[in-house]
């Protein structure tokens, strides 16, 4: 029987307790979360393999420092969800608020609905699956890892771009300094492929046109000051 936590019943930190305890000890059991209630930092910092269905809607900084674990969002989740996240899937079966998957080093974010500004902010390894649209200055200073859009992109996307691969389906409203749209290559439809099957998106890699770095930032130079 899969073990429910009541947060009617159960405070938020004798939840995370419990959760962060059970990925410590490698126990890879399924949890569920009831009446989260917009909680905040909810299933924060797990460190193993564990599964937990949150039956409702979070707060900010769901599933931060997430680590080897499988969360699900059944529902919309706050600013800053799977914050620094490493490896694992956080799926939002909802929307997410701004700087979702920010920093994150690994690991899929899994966004079913919309994500609004800064999704993916100086992401740095993680892959992030945005079913829906995304709002302004979307992988500011994003370093590494995969963004994939399948609506549209709001303004500035890109903005500082490093190395992270940018994949929009629909319309960009402008691009930020330094992104340029590139060519989508043979192994940049494999490896779109891969992640719309990961995140269970019904959508086809050649509908989409790949963003980068036109790498003209990397290095301060005088005749580009006015970009930056």
């Amino acid at each position: 029987m899969t073990p429910m936590l009541d947060m009617t019943k159960t405070d938020l930190r004798s939840v995370n307790t419990t959760l962060q305890a059970a990925a410590r000890r490698q126990a890879n059991e399924a949890y569920e979360i009831l009446n989260p209630r917009g909680a905040h930092a909810l299933a924060c910092g797990l460190d193993g393999p564990l599964s937990v269905t949150i039956k409702g809607s979070t707060g900010y900084y769901c599933a931060g420092m997430n680590k080897d674990a499988t969360v699900t969002v059944e529902g919309s989740a706050g600013p800053g969800v799977a914050e620094n996240m490493m490896s694992g899937m956080v799926t939002i079966e909802g929307d997410a608020s701004q700087y979702a998957g920010a920093t994150g080093h690994g690991g899929l974010l899994n966004i079913k609905g919309n994500a609004s500004s800064r999704c993916g902010i100086s992401m740095k390894g993680i892959d992030i699956v945005v079913h829906g649209n995304i709002g302004h200055m979307s992988a500011f200073m994003a370093q590494k890892g995969n963004l994939v859009v399948l609506g549209d992109a709001g303004e500035a996307l890109g903005d500082s771009l490093y190395e992270a691969r940018l994949f929009v389906r629909g319309s960009v409203k402008s691009l930020g300094a330094d992104c340029t749209e590139k060519e989508m290559r043979p192994e940049h439809l494999e490896i779109l492929a891969k992640l719309l099957e990961q995140a269970g998106a019904d959508a086809k890699p050649e509908e989409f046109k790949r963003y980068g770095s036109a790498r003209k930032l990397y290095n301060f130079n005088i005749d580009h000051a006015s970009e930056y």
